[in-house]
């Protein structure tokens, strides 16, 4: 497709949701989170035992992104995600609650989420 047809807007969205944007988000959403809760703890959430599965899941999204398979490699990324954050919706929900306006709706669609993904069934935090 040539570029000319493309305004600024499309071709930075382009940019963002190819391949090499995604890789890039997922190696900073990593790197960001080993910095704020250091290395240690960052390795040792993603090798626990009730965590392997969803490390598989992001690592092979992230494997599929890199093979030019974006889109299924989201999808297998967010499935990652979502099972190795699932026990946080609760939190993230208590905290959504406050905000004006839309605070109570975002409280109980992650209030489900967080039931949805088996509730608190890996308690330990990595904090």
């Amino acid at each position: 497709m040539p570029s000319m047809w493309l305004t600024d807007a499309q071709k930075v969205g382009v940019a963002f949701c190819s391949g090499g944007g995604l890789a890039m988000g997922n190696i900073l959403f990593v790197l960001g989170l080993a910095l704020i809760i250091g290395l240690p703890k960052t390795v040792l959430f993603f090798t626990r035992r009730p965590k392997l599965k969803g490390t598989a899941a992001f690592t092979g999204g992230v494997v599929l992104i890199l093979l030019r398979w974006p889109l299924i490699g989201f999808l297998v990324e967010l499935y990652g995600i979502f099972i190795l954050f699932g026990d946080f919706f609760a939190t993230m929900g208590s905290f959504a609650g406050n905000i004006p306006v839309v605070g109570p709706y975002l409280q109980k669609a992650l209030n489900r989420a967080s039931q949805a993904s088996g509730g608190r069934r890996n308690a330990e935090l990595p904090v």
